[in-house]
């Protein structure tokens, strides 16, 4: 495993798990909106959080092209055309375990859920009493504030009866594992294209967007507009809050399904990429 993790390795499991871990945090902003009936205030901090764990995400970014120049250069030293085989499997590892980073934090974020939640709830009162977001992020640094979020890490029992799969729709489970794959996928497949095809490798890397764009679509389509519609309901109170729980829940589930789906298809969708990058620098279009 020497020659397979390194800094770059180590800096984009960070970079990818913590952001991870704060996206499944975030979605206690929605139950926040419910227990509080402040649903505008609490997707607004819902919306800052997913924000902040996409700015996160970026540090990954700078380590995978770095793990694939070294990669593709060490091929252009040695005057080949292509990565060796050898050289293939070792970066084919590295992408596998930043992907599982990703599983990783989904598990994190589930486990200090009940932290994130007692923490928006905290928080949508702090800046209605405030009128500013940054003034009620600041409490964040009392020690009193963090030694009373830590405390609600305790650990609780359940089951599966108490969150309901039958009260969430099947198209929104079925694209979140469609949303976190692509998502999971879409810039390492990019940057393991840029290996595959050497003489494209530029090209390649920059076509994340032709995976994470079929994420997009189901987000806007399928995801968000189902998950706010349960919420709507059930402050309305023509759902029971526990509907939202199951909600909660069964996302978290379908978004850790979603990271292992993405170990699927890791290599065609960098193959996918791959084919298109060659069309441009070879003038086909």
């Amino acid at each position: 495993m020497s020659g397979v993790v390194n800094a770059n390795v180590v800096l984009a499991v960070a970079a990818n798990l913590i952001p991870q871990a704060i996206a499944i945090g975030a979605y206690a902003a929605r139950y926040a909106g419910v227990t509080t009936r402040r649903i505008a205030t609490a997707i607004s901090l819902f919306s800052l959080l997913v924000t902040a764990s996409r700015l996160a995400a970026l540090f990954m970014t700078p380590s995978l092209g770095a793990l694939a120049d070294g990669t593709a250069n060490a091929a252009l030293r040695d005057h080949r055309s292509v990565v060796t085989p050898e050289a293939l499997h070792i970066f084919d590892l590295q992408m596998r375990i930043i992907i599982a980073a990703g599983s990783v934090g989904i598990i994190l974020g589930a486990l200090i859920l009940p932290m994130f939640l007692a923490g928006f709830t905290r928080g949508i009162a702090s800046f209605e009493r405030r009128g500013s977001i940054p003034a009620a992020l600041s409490r964040l640094l009392d020690p009193s504030v963090i030694v009373w979020l830590f405390g609600h890490l305790r650990p609780r029992r359940f089951s599966l009866g108490d969150f309901p799969i039958a009260r969430v729709p099947r198209t929104l489970l079925v694209f979140n594992v469609v949303l976190f794959a692509v998502y999971s996928v879409g810039v390492v497949a990019s940057y393991y294209a840029s290996v595959i095809d050497l003489g494209a490798r530029t090209t390649a890397s920059g076509l994340s967007g032709l995976v994470n764009g079929i994420g997009t679509v189901a987000f806007a389509l399928f995801i968000d507009p189902n998950t706010a519609l349960i919420v709507d309901q059930t402050v309305r109170d023509e759902r029971p809050r526990q509907d939202v729980a199951a909600m909660i829940f069964w996302l978290i589930v379908t978004a850790f399904i979603g990271t292992l789906v993405a170990q699927l298809i890791l290599y065609p969708a960098a193959e996918y990429i791959a084919a298109v990058a060659h069309v441009w620098p070879h003038g086909k279009l």
